[in-house]
């Protein structure tokens, strides 16, 4: 019998994981056999009924644990905090290296966020390059964007993060503009170097296109709206539960009458980056309720948006101008869809699209500041959002990712960087630059604050009550923290170019 990954053990690795033998499910799928997985199988069957058999020794006798990245790293008391995060890039680039585990080998060096997050993540290695720009470290944002065409090369889309466990769903597509971001570095034949690429990420995201209809209205990534439209939801090609959150989500589908279709909801929330939020719940406060396939979140159709007018920017670039004009209308036609389907005018604000039902989503979330960052929304609807953040959604510590309050991590009281930089660059975009500023401000101290009474920025913060650590999730809160740093970094250096233009 040939097994070919640990999540392909059968009996062993679900009794491993939820039998408790690691606090955490992560831990098993990214241990590293010590001997091939057909051979530990096989023996697992001749021992697992002798009297004496004990499943956390034979684990432990078979397996190397993994570590967590950066456990050497020491923080020195009164370091200021940008000299503390330019020391730590060091410490979170990950090596090339052979995999004997679940890491798929990656050709460059590359940054990886930090704690129990050994491998690379896409959308959080947008927002650690920003920090990398900051610091000049050209050379990492130039690897990790090379790593990324290796994986669309090799896979057709860039996964969840460089395991074998990820494969089946992306996250958030921000590799576009990992390529402006690049581009602004080394000028505009940046755009067409990557567009092969570029074209195979896009590919991936509008796969069905040529089989779907008003009758099978969602096919993969896509949706056929009312008046045959089309945009995008999160999706993963697979019904199991998540090896690395196996336990959990066998319990949380135990009482469910259609257990594959709950693990196919968190599998697509896992891809939104947002897992988990009561944005993708049926029911307010029912994690069991968990519907992500049947939403079109703002969002991600902002970022395909962004997509198609990188890759019309690329053919502009090549001196193909049917093309060019091609994906942008293609991005003219998204937007018109968004705008029909997202926007709702009575509440001046931007909502998720439940397809199924064929309604707004009435859950107010960061998402609705991601049609200015990408400057697509129009003055009046930048107006409604603008007030609606700063009533509703500013706290002392910046800015929460919903107005719910559940025990997940992507809502109230939690904020996040990536969404702190999305929704202040989003308003200053638009003229709000005072409000924006104040949000800048307020994350930025929460960070300093808790690093100057920790030595550790983190991956979240509680911007409520700001003394007290962020929470929720399933998983304890981690240190490290890529995209916290690369954020922080930016945020400062744009805020100090306010300044002197003051």
């Amino acid at each position: 019998m040939e097994i070919n990954y640990i999540f392909s053990l059968g009996e062993l690795f679900e009794r491993v994981q939820t039998e408790k033998v690691f606090p955490d499910n992560k831990t098993f799928v990214d241990c590293t056999p010590k001997s091939s997985l057909s051979d530990i199988h096989d023996r697992y069957e001749r021992e697992k009924n002798e009297p004496n058999f004990d499943l956390s020794s034979f684990v432990h006798t078979h397996f190397t644990e993994p570590v967590s990245f950066k456990t050497d790293f020491v923080s020195v008391k009164g370091r200021p905090i940008k000299e503390h995060i330019e020391k730590l890039w060091d410490f979170l680039t990950r090596q090339p290296e052979e995999s004997h585990n679940s890491l798929v080998p990656l050709p460059n060096p590359y940054i990886v966020p930090g704690g129990r997050f050994r491998e690379i993540y896409y959308w959080d290695s947008y927002f650690t390059m920003l920090g990398l720009q900051v610091s000049r470290r050209i050379d990492l944002i130039q690897n990790m964007i090379d790593n990324f065409c290796y994986l669309i090369d090799r896979f057709g889309y860039i996964p969840n993060g460089n395991r074998t466990y990820f494969l089946g769903r992306s996250q958030p597509p921000f590799f576009a503009c990992m390529i402006q971001l690049l581009a602004e570095e080394k000028g505009d034949e940046t755009f067409v170097k990557y567009l092969p690429q570029l074209e195979k990420e896009y590919s991936f995201w509008m796969k069905g296109s040529d089989q779907i209809d008003l009758k099978s209205s969602s096919v993969h990534h896509l949706v056929m709206l009312p008046d045959k439209g089309i945009l995008n939801h999160y999706w993963d090609e697979s019904d199991a539960p998540r090896p690395e959150a196996y336990k959990h989500e066998v319990a949380l589908a135990e009482n469910a009458e259609d257990k594959k279709s709950v693990y196919r909801n968190l599998r697509a929330a896992a891809e939104s980056g947002w897992d988990f939020s009561g944005r993708w719940f049926k029911v307010r406060g029912d994690f069991s309720s968990i519907h992500a396939t049947e939403i079109v979140p703002v969002d991600l159709n902002c970022l395909l948006l962004n997509l198609e007018q990188t890759i019309a920017k690329a053919y502009e670039v090549a001196g193909d101008k049917a093309n060019c004009e091609n994906y942008t209308n293609l991005a003219e036609r998204r937007k018109q869809t968004l705008f029909k389907f997202c926007w709702n005018g009575d509440e001046k604000f931007f909502f998720d699209f439940d397809h199924k039902e064929n309604a707004l989503k009435k859950v107010y979330t960061l998402a609705a500041t991601f049609p200015l960052y990408f400057g697509i929304a129009t003055p009046e609807q930048a107006d409604g959002v603008a007030k609606i953040i700063k009533d509703k959604f500013l706290c002392a510590g910046g800015l929460i990712s919903t107005l719910e309050t559940t025990s997940q991590q992507w809502d109230a009281p939690n904020g996040w960087a990536p969404l702190q930089w999305i929704a202040i660059h989003g308003l200053a975009k638009y003229g709000f630059v005072d409000l924006a500023k104040d949000i800048a401000k307020r994350w930025m101290d929460i960070n300093r604050r808790v690093y100057d009474a920790t030595g550790k920025l983190m991956e979240k913060y509680n911007v409520v009550s700001t003394e007290i650590k962020a929470g929720g999730g399933e998983y304890p809160t981690q240190d490290g923290f890529g995209w916290t740093n690369g954020v922080y970094l930016a945020l400062d250096k744009w805020l100090d170019g306010l300044n002197k233009n003051e």
